[in-house]
């Protein structure tokens, strides 16, 4: 049974994806504590680390946008649909990182293509974590 595209982008998890999953063991090893998907946040942060008021977003390339990137090619039928809705993503993407800057949130953005850096990235945040620890 072949699925069409629209079912197949239906079947993609929002949260928990292996990438996410990744970066949260690799934070964990390092002893950052962080919480997920927190609500009250612009965005709703895949990941937050309290002690850096730093918000993680974990994303995928073509979901995103990301730009220069072979996974976030457009599908070849229905591209305005595809197209509308990346842009959209994209467009709340970059009101959802002003309204972090305006309450004094940091934030990351990591994408999926990324994968082999996500240790370097992990060790980075592990390191501004530990600067920060209480006294």
């Amino acid at each position: 049974m072949t699925l069409s595209i629209s079912e197949r982008m239906s079947r993609v998890r929002g949260i928990n994806t292996g990438p996410e999953l990744e970066i949260r063991k690799l934070l964990s090893s390092y002893g950052v504590r962080y919480r997920l998907q927190r609500k009250d946040l612009p965005g709703k942060p895949d990941l937050y680390v309290p002690r850096l008021r730093l918000a993680i977003f974990v994303n995928g390339c073509f979901w995103h946008g990301h730009e220069d990137c072979p996974r976030a090619a457009l599908p070849k039928t229905n591209t305005t649909f595809w197209a509308n809705k990346i842009s959209q993503n994209v467009a709340r993407d970059r009101r959802v990182e002003g309204d972090l800057r305006s309450l004094g949130f940091d934030f990351i953005l990591v994408w999926t293509c990324d994968a082999k850096n996500f240790p370097r990235i992990c060790e980075r945040i592990a390191r501004r974590w530990m600067r920060r620890a209480p006294h």
